[in-house]
């Protein structure tokens, strides 16, 4: 998949315009690339790939084309969307270290997603203490309330 391929297909953003919003708005979390037409609030699919890129330009890496065709990337995408539909599989909503199932090995060392959040931050001392994160309280279309004002 090129810059130029489609990354987010619920929303129609392509993958270059989301990498020069990362590189351009620096967001803190990978969950605000949202702002960039609303890519990751749709079915979910494209989530672990906006991660990927958030980390890659993070970290100062060159965003390059991935090995997957534009083609294998849709079906791979409407194969997740039936599963999801036929409720074998969740909705890519959960932790930062949620991968789809087909890359999981070509993701590097990212571990394979869990059904009830992934750990976030820093590694706790003490392996039983784990920090559950639900991304859907981020990636959502609903505008957070209004601060209140001194009168």
């Amino acid at each position: 998949m090129n810059l130029d391929s489609q990354l987010c297909y619920c929303f129609h953003v392509r993958k270059r315009k989301i990498v020069n919003f990362v590189k351009q708005t620096r967001p803190r979390r990978a969950s605000q690339i949202s702002e960039c037409f609303g890519a990751g609030t749709g079915c979910g699919w494209c989530i672990p790939f906006l991660r990927r890129i958030h980390q890659q330009v993070v970290e100062g890496d060159i965003v390059e084309s991935d090995d997957i065709s534009p083609a294998e990337y849709e079906a791979m995408r409407a194969a997740y969307r039936q599963e999801v539909r036929d409720g074998t599989r969740e909705r890519n909503t959960h932790g930062a270290d949620a991968v789809p199932v087909e890359l999981e090995d070509g993701c590097g060392d990212a571990p394979a997603p869990e059904s009830a959040g992934s750990t976030v931050g820093p590694a706790p001392d003490d392996p039983s203490e784990k920090q559950v994160w639900d991304v859907s309280d981020y990636f959502s279309r609903e505008r957070p309330p209004e601060p209140e004002t001194l009168e």
